[in-house]
């Protein structure tokens, strides 16, 4: 991953073992190896969340980079999603996401990869390839058209941080009160996993398609996903809660996230979550899909094919 990333920064794909034929995605968009990010990449930043798939011959890393600035001597932060696949040693698949959010790229590259994430489960609470996969797509299902009556499996120290920023459990700021789940008409940052999702109010996410499970670290028990968050806006911004009141809520427009997400799955729980996620346009494909499997919500475990 070092090597494929300095090679990128010297925009010299010929160092590189790269198989005759390789495929190469960046933003969903299929290139030449050597386009895109291999022109403007200037340096690596500090932080990566690896997620290493031996058996699979696969590794993501979640990461802070640095690309040109008009200016020669400075650089614009970035954060990178990038997953590689070798085959007979070789590179012959490249899948990359650039988050172009100088505010974003700054606060993980001023940060640190949580323990827990990078911590080795206890050999008596790993989990099975499969069920990490079928925990970890239990969130994507329990957030999609979310009712509060689901099975969430939150451990209570379950976290999220989205472009490094804390998504759950965030201080209440000063002067204010912390949101009540139960009156609430939208859901908030400060609540925990497990109230936000029984609270029901994220039923505006519509849709979460082509949920392309791409590594998964036993040891670690982590997994790597890509999917889209799709969110229709009309009719589907207003929903009931499961106490019955009736909100609305939600993009206005039509929006499409695209996410590169993390989980730190042991013992049926859900305790870590990291996500890189842009606006992109609305009903986009990965690449790396059919366009069926890319309207669809089901998960698909892509480790090995």
């Amino acid at each position: 991953m070092e090597r494929y990333l300095d090679a990128v920064i010297d925009n010299n794909p010929d160092s590189l073992p790269i198989a005759p034929g390789a495929k190469f995605t960046e933003d969903g968009q299929r290139l030449l190896v050597g386009d895109g990010l291999w022109n403007t990449m200037k340096a690596k930043g500090d932080y990566r969340l690896f997620v290493t798939d031996v058996p699979a011959q696969q590794v993501t890393v979640l990461a802070s980079i640095f690309e040109d600035h008009r200016e020669a001597t400075e650089s614009t932060p970035a954060l990178l999603a990038l997953r590689l696949r070798l085959k007979s040693g070789q590179i012959a698949e490249i899948e990359q996401m650039v988050v172009r959010d100088e505010d974003a790229a700054r606060r993980v590259d001023g940060s640190t990869p949580r323990p827990g994430l990078l911590a080795d489960v206890p050999r008596g609470s790993r989990m099975s390839r499969a069920d990490l996969i079928s925990v970890s797509d239990m969130y994507f299902s329990g957030m999609q058209q979310n009712d509060g009556l689901g099975d969430y499996p939150f451990a209570d120290d379950c976290d999220r941080l989205e472009n490094g920023g804390r998504s759950t459990n965030a201080p209440t700021p000063p002067g204010q009160t912390r949101p009540d789940p139960k009156t609430s008409s939208s859901y908030s940052g400060q609540w925990s996993c497990l109230e936000q999702f029984q609270s029901g109010l994220i039923n505006f996410v519509h849709r979460i398609r082509d949920r392309r499970f791409v590594a998964v670290d036993e040891e670690r028990g982590l997994t790597f996903a890509f999917g889209f968050f799709d969110h229709p806006g009309g009719e589907t911004r207003t929903f009931q809660t499961p106490d019955g009141r009736t909100v609305s809520a939600g993009p206005v427009q039509p929006w499409t996230w695209y996410i590169a997400e993390v989980f730190k799955v042991h013992d049926d729980n859900i305790h870590e979550i990291e996500a890189f996620l842009m606006r992109v346009p609305y009903g986009m494909n990965s690449g790396w899909s059919t366009w069926e499997q890319g309207m669809s919500d089901a998960a698909r475990d892509v480790t090995m094919e």
